[in-house]
Order: C-alpha cells, then sequence, then structure tokens
C-alpha cells in the first residue's frame, strides 16, 4: 500500500514531456531541518522547501554564490553536497553531486518520506546514524582511567560504543578526543551525547572520534 501511494505521489509531482518543468528528477515537497556549511567554512541552519536525487531548495538565511560548492546535513537524509545553481527570494537551490549508489539511497529516502507525508506518519527528527572505517577507540573517565572501546555507530551529535565501563549517567567523558556526556546505557556499553555537534565536513565514513 505504501509503495503504491509513494509512486502515484511521485508520478504525480512531474509528469514526463511537460515542456514548462524540465527538471531530470521528480521533486518531492518535503520539510527537513539541517545545516549547510559554505566554501569558507561557515554554518548556518536550513530548511528544505522540495527535493529530489537530483537537486534541492531550501530555505537559507545566508546564500552562497551561484557555482559555490555547498554541503548539508539534512535530518534522516543525512550529509551531501553539490553546487548552488540558482539563487530565490529566500534561499537557494543545490544540484546534488553523489555517486549513483547514494542517489539511488536518496531516492529510496524520499520515498518514504512521501509515503509518510500521504500516511499522516510522524515526524521522526532524530539524526541520521552511520558506522565509520574505524572502529576502534579509548573510553577516558573523568578521573583519567582508560578502557579500550569499539564504536557501534555515530551521529552528528552523539555515538554509541561497546565498552566494559558503565560510568553513571551525566557523566562527562571523553571518547578518543572527543567530549562527550552519558544519556543511555545500552547491552555491552553506552550512548553518549557530544558536547559539541560534529563539523558537517568530518561526518562521514572516515570521520575518527
Amino acid at each position: 500500500m505504501r509503495e503504491n501511494l509513494a509512486n502515484s505521489y511521485l508520478a504525480g509531482r512531474l509528469q514526463p514531456g511537460k515542456a514548462h518543468d524540465r527538471r531530470r528528477h521528480q521533486r518531492v515537497k518535503v520539510t527537513l531541518l539541517g545545516r549547510y556549511m559554505l566554501a569558507d567554512r561557515r554554518e548556518f541552519p536550513c530548511q528544505t522547501m522540495d527535493m529530489s536525487p537530483g537537486g534541492v531548495l531550501l530555505f537559507a538565511p545566508v546564500k552562497a554564490s551561484a557555482g559555490e560548492r555547498v554541503i548539508v546535513y539534512l535530518d534522516q537524509i543525512g550529509r551531501i553536497e553539490g553546487t548552488v545553481a540558482r539563487h530565490t527570494e529566500t534561499g537557494f537551490a543545490l544540484a546534488i553531486n553523489v555517486p549513483l549508489m547514494k542517489r539511488e539511497k536518496l531516492a529510496d529516502q524520499l520515498t518514504w518520506l512521501a509515503n509518510r507525508n500521504a500516511l499522516g506518519m510522524p515526524e521522526d527528527r532524530r539524526h541520521e546514524r552511520i558506522v565509520p572505517r574505524s572502529l576502534r577507540t579509548t573510553l577516558i573517565m573523568p578521573d583519567g582511567r582508560e578502557y579500550l572501546a569499539k564504536i557501534i555507530d555515530i551521529s552528528l551529535s552523539g555515538a554509541a560504543i561497546s565498552v566494559d565501563a558503565k560510568p553513571a549517567m551525566g557523566t562527562v567523558v571523553t571518547v578518543g578526543r572527543t567530549q562527550g556526556r552519558i544519556v543511555r546505557h545500552i547491552e555491552g556499553g553506552i550512548a553518549i551525547e557530544f558536547l559539541r555537534v560534529m563539523p558537517i565536513e568530518l561526518f562521514d565514513e572516515n570521520a575518527v572520534l
């Protein structure tokens, strides 16, 4: 049922051959919060207005220059990057530059979001979580004790790690070189919330805490 709803919803956004719309990809009206980084490394909050696997229209307080490379992190979508295609009164449109596999994943994510909107499903604001290539790390306690640990996954705002230690909730610890606060005990480990959100440009499979 959801698949049929998504297909009909997406198909309705763009009919092949319409002269007034030459976009290669079908756009979905979707509202997602996020942050974007300009070429000069300044970061600002943003919100999507519509999106396709090939581009996104952003409501953005500071406009990037035409053709400028911009990195964006969106809730439920994750990290994307591209170049500024055009300006609008409230922001700019970005032509997304991602590999084919990432583009296919993005199409699946947009289909899911279309399903959610069509079915009235609740919003989910959780950050995307990824598994980095480098899993080994160290948990350092406030008193200097160190424990070998293994990263389970990370997001922009926190991480889950496998470790023998069970610090009390709220304890400020250091994972690798990143400080965070214990927010949850999980089976075989802990979940921490970073004291500072990870910069967008560092959030990928090569991230090191």
